[in-house]
């Protein structure tokens, strides 16, 4: 099978570049950027089918403490794509120039590819994938200043830097913008040049391999020794119940969920109902609210508890399989993302910069069992919507398959500042009225005309065809700020909790824009808040994208 090495420097977007090319049906493998390229090395071996590497982005810059690949990646023959740090690392190597910028370019940016001819065959197919003025997605702090010998340019950014970059004799290209970004205007058709048109790879890599390979390597690793999985309810922790139960047997597979006080309305019976479906045998539901609230009692920085949380999963976990009496052979099973992976700073190189910390990625005992060498994460190369797809699959229902995103720590996240019992009560009655709005309302139609108002035709789960506007939301969700407003009730004056709407569209989370409600929906989705959360006296609409935002508040 054709495959795409992807050398990985710490970029928040490495795993995206091997996620868009794996969408086109080519198996990509992401390595350390500074890993030793020879035969001998696994998965580099021209043997074994890779035909062409592809430079990650890094944090880092090249003059400083950038990682630098193995100096035989520009001898190995194969075709090279340097993206935003490696396009920089490419042109630094070979004797170029890369200094800081004045002013970092970030975000949308016009990209002009000039008319000179293709140097050879490789680069004519490279340059049909681009238009002769598109828009691109740029971040970077650092630019060509000097190319290399050998190198030209043949894009311009509206800055007035190179942008796209190609040897005039070797089949090595660099691009200094992100076309592995959905924001950035034809990057799968560059990807697809690059792929096919330059490394002449042929599609053989699909969904259904993905949980044939996984099968195969849960089989061998676990063999008959027990699996706990934690599960939320979520997408990732049900499809990740879902692909054990695929391929181990089901005794084998122990599921349990922790009520923890900070779930979604009526969540325990919609997990249990869901994963009774699935054929889970071994199903254990914790009732522990009291725990957790008690441990988050006077805490307000968000890093210090999610830390608690992760520790308390942990705690209660090793409890509980105590009293289940598990043997010490069992392993730990966790449906971790790679976006979980990266965004903490654990990504396939060392150059990954933290974002945030995940309960199931960075607290400490989690770290033990990880070195331990007894934690199985058989999503930990996945993005969402790729989980979305491998659920469908395996089985999983619509409405899992489809439901939004929700974090690890539950509401806790969702709450800035101190969490009470009080505080998730009012929240998780303000989400699930926000929730059911969106499924109820229509999704604008393909015309582009908005969808009906209430009590136009509205009807569940949407409007013609049955889309609503949860379908058009990649990620929707209350929070509860720490903030009394003035209000009137009545005729009486009264404070009231503010209430935050948060609702983005994306395809990965990786990045993401805030989504553009009609006025009216907002209006009256408000309106049913204050109206029956008596608690509520104010709500707010979060417009921002990420970045520089995160999606989560905390």
């Amino acid at each position: 099978m054709d495959k795409i090495l992807i050398l990985d420097f710490g970029s928040q977007t490495t795993q995206l570049i091997g996620r868009r090319i794996r969408d086109l049906g080519v198996y990509t493998e992401i390595i350390p950027g500074d890993s030793v390229i020879n035969d001998e090395t696994p998965g580099t071996a021209r043997a074994d089918q890779v035909r062409g590497i592809i430079l990650s982005g890094s944090p880092e810059s090249v003059y400083d403490r950038g990682a630098a690949p193995d100096r035989r990646v520009y001898s190995c023959g194969l075709p090279l794509l340097g993206i935003c740090y490696g396009l920089q690392r490419m042109n630094f190597d070979q004797g170029g120039r890369v200094e800081p910028l004045p002013e970092r370019e970030y975000g949308r940016i016009g990209v002009t590819v000039g008319k000179k001819p293709a140097p050879h065959n490789a680069a004519a197919r490279f340059l049909e994938a681009l238009d002769s003025r598109f828009t691109a997605w740029m971040s970077h702090g650092d630019t060509l200043t000097a190319l290399a010998p050998g190198l030209g340019e043949y894009g311009t950014s509206d800055t007035g830097y190179p942008a796209v970059v190609i040897h005039d004799e070797k089949p090595w290209f660099g691009l200094q913008f992100h076309p592995e970004v959905t924001h950035c205007e034809r990057g799968a058709e560059i990807l697809s040049a690059f792929v096919f048109g330059v490394c002449g790879c042929s599609a053989g890599w699909t969904m259904e391999r993905y949980v044939e390979e996984v099968r195969a390597s849960l089989g061998a690793r676990i063999g008959k020794n027990p699996v706990l999985l934690l599960v939320s309810g979520g997408v990732d922790s049900t499809v990740a119940g879902a692909l054990l139960l695929n391929a181990l047997e089901s005794d084998q597979v122990h599921l349990m969920y922790m009520d923890t006080g900070l779930m979604r309305r009526d969540e325990t019976e919609t997990v249990r109902a869901n994963l009774e479906r699935l054929g889970a045998k071994r199903l254990h539901i914790i009732r522990c609210g009291d725990e957790f609230l008690s441990a988050l009692k006077g805490v307000t920085e968000p890093e210090a508890k999610r830390r608690i949380i992760g520790d308390l999963f942990i705690t209660i976990q090793e409890r509980e399989v105590a009293r289940l009496g598990l043997p010490d052979t069992y392993f730990l099973a966790q449906g971790t993302l790679y976006t979980d992976l990266i965004e903490s700073g654990q990504g396939v190189g060392k150059k990954a910069h933290l974002i945030k910390s995940h309960h199931n990625v960075g607290s400490p005992l989690v770290d033990l069992k990880r070195k331990a060498g007894r934690i199985i994460e058989p999503l930990d190369r996945l993005y969402k919507d790729e989980v979305r797809r491998l659920g469908r699959i395996l089985g999983v229902d619509e409405e899992v398959v489809r439901r939004h995103p929700f974090p690890g720590p539950g509401l806790a996240v969702r709450i800035p500042g101190e969490v009470t019992r009080e505080k998730c009560d009012i929240l998780r009655e303000a989400d699930a009225i926000f929730i059911e709005e969106l499924k109820r309302r229509p999704a604008p139609r393909a015309d582009g005309d908005a969808p009906a108002a209430a009590g136009d035709g509205f009807v569940k789960n949407g409007g013609a065809g049955g889309r609503s506007l949860y379908d058009d939301i990649w990620q929707a969700f209350a929070v509860l700020l720490p903030v009394r407003s003035v209000g009137v009730a009545g005729d009486v004056r009264k404070y009231g909790w503010v209430l935050a709407l948060r609702a983005i569209t994306s395809a990965d989370g990786m990045t993401a824009d805030v989504y553009p409600f009609p006025a009216r929906d907002l209006l009256e989705i408000s309106t049913r808040i204050t109206n029956s959360v008596k608690d509520i006296g104010r709500v707010t609409y979060d417009i921002s994208s990420k970045p520089p935002a995160t999606i989560e508040w905390e």
